[in-house]
């Protein structure tokens, strides 16, 4: 499994403030938080509580599925919010889906995510489940 250094989007510095103060440095770290701790720490800032569940989630695909920070993102804008929702995915819909949310925040700067890549990602995800393929 590959190391990803914590490193969530420039979006969230005030939320990773709060998450450094309280000793989280890590994905692992984000992903072991669960719901009282989520709103303990999101309760010190108005409407951090609902960033830092949409972190949680990233921070779970990161590590439950060893998807890149990018990646996880990525996921999470589509409606992907863990690896158990991964792993039931529909890999040709699941690759039109991120491709138009890809298009749309990135133009044409990217190459778009092949098919292969999704299904990589979703047969990771049912690997770590125990689902099978059918």
């Amino acid at each position: 499994m590959t190391t990803h250094p914590f490193a969530p989007p420039q979006a969230f510095r005030h939320e990773v403030e709060l998450l450094r103060q309280a000793g989280i440095s890590s994905w692992d770290a984000m992903a072991g938080l669960d719901g009282a701790q989520l709103r303990r720490l999101g309760s010190r800032s108005p409407g951090s509580e609902s960033r830092l569940i949409r972190l949680r989630g990233q921070a779970a695909l990161v590590v439950g599925v060893d998807l890149a920070p990018e990646e996880a993102a990525l996921l999470l804008h589509a409606g992907i919010a863990d690896p158990a929702g991964l792993a039931a995915a529909n890999p040709h819909s699941l690759q039109l889906q991120v491709g138009r949310l890809q298009r749309r925040l990135t133009g044409t700067a990217m190459a778009p995510i092949s098919l292969a890549r999704v299904q990589g990602w979703i047969q990771r995800a049912r690997g770590r489940s125990g689902r099978s393929w059918n």
